[in-house]
C-alpha cells in the first residue's frame, strides 16, 4: 500500500519511526529511502519503506507473513492491500497528523 504526506515535518524521521512503533532496518542515503518494520523481531511483521522526494514523504507498507524462503531471495509471503494493511496505514497517518499538528 503506498500512500504520501506532505511535508516537510518539524521531527525527524528516527522520532517518527520510533512514535509509530517501528524499527531501523536500513538506510539509503543516495536514494533518500528508509527501510523499517514493526515488530522489531519475528513473523507476521508490519514492513515500512520512506522516500523522501523534496517535500514529500513517501510510504510504502506491506504486512510480511514470513520470513524469505531461500537465502538470498526476496520473495516472501506479502499483504499489501488487505484490511489489516489498511488499518496500520490509517494509524501511521494518525500518529503523522497530529504530529503535524503539534508542530503548529
Amino acid at each position: 500500500m503506498k500512500f504520501e504526506l506532505k511535508g516537510p515535518l518539524k521531527e525527524n524521521i528516527y522520532n517518527l519511526a520510533r512514535e509509530m512503533g517501528y524499527y531501523f532496518l536500513r538506510e539509503n542515503g543516495e536514494q533518500n529511502e528508509f527501510e523499517l518494520a514493526r515488530p522489531a523481531r519475528g513473523y507476521p511483521r508490519f514492513h515500512l519503506f520512506i522516500n523522501i522526494e523534496n517535500d514529500i514523504i513517501i510510504f510504502k507498507l506491506h504486512l510480511d507473513q514470513k520470513r524469505p524462503s531461500y537465502q538470498g531471495v526476496p520473495a516472501h509471503a506479502g499483504e499489501y492491500e488487505s484490511e489489516i494493511v489498511r488499518k496500520e496505514a490509517e494509524r501511521i497517518k494518525q500518529i503523522l497528523f497530529n504530529a503535524k499538528k503539534n508542530e503548529k
